[in-house]
């Protein structure tokens, strides 16, 4: 079971009084109605990563061998994650990044599972569980945000992306 402290923090600045990121999102948290439509679309391993904080296996993930230009979004809610531009090739199996779309977007917990300390990466908007942060990355941030493929939806350069999360609900993702 993993525990998380009570001081949770974004991994940026705090969004403005309005509930938006500093790109525009909205981060509003989905409503009791959109949520039940939103993990009714999940597949069992999906609804096991992101809402149970579990992870995939390792070398299996859809997306870890993705090259394609784009952005990778929160596949509960949509909410842009990382950008195909910080995405390396890290080793470990699971598609990992050096930062993320925008640091208001990722929210950081305290991780003390399977007796290891550890920081978890949530959506900052619906809170489901993408994987974890560490500080062994390579330049310019020294971070590895390492992520499970069944968490991620990825979006090609060009596509729209949602704002919130009735847009993302509307369009049936």
């Amino acid at each position: 079971m993993t525990t998380r402290s009570t001081s949770s923090q974004s991994a940026g600045h705090q969004p403005d009084g309005h509930g938006r990121s500093s790109t525009g999102f909205d981060l509003t948290p989905p409503s009791a109605g959109q949520r039940r439509i939103l993990e009714s679309r999940l597949t069992a391993e999906e609804r096991a990563v992101l809402l149970e904080h579990g992870t995939e296996a390792p070398h299996c993930g859809t997306l870890l061998a993705n090259k394609e230009p784009g952005t990778y979004c929160c596949k509960l809610c949509g909410l842009p994650l990382f950008q195909a531009g910080t995405k390396f090739e890290s080793g470990t199996g699971w598609p990992s990044f050096t930062a993320p779309f925008d640091k208001d977007h990722v929210k950081l917990l305290k991780d003390t599972s399977y007796g290891m300390i550890r920081v978890e990466i949530c959506c900052a908007r619906c809170g489901s569980h993408q994987g974890h942060v560490f500080p062994d990355g390579p330049p310019p941030t020294g971070m590895r945000f390492c992520i499970n493929s069944v968490s991620l939806r990825f979006e090609l350069s060009g596509s729209s992306l949602p704002v919130s999360v009735q847009d993302y609900v509307d369009a049936g993702a």
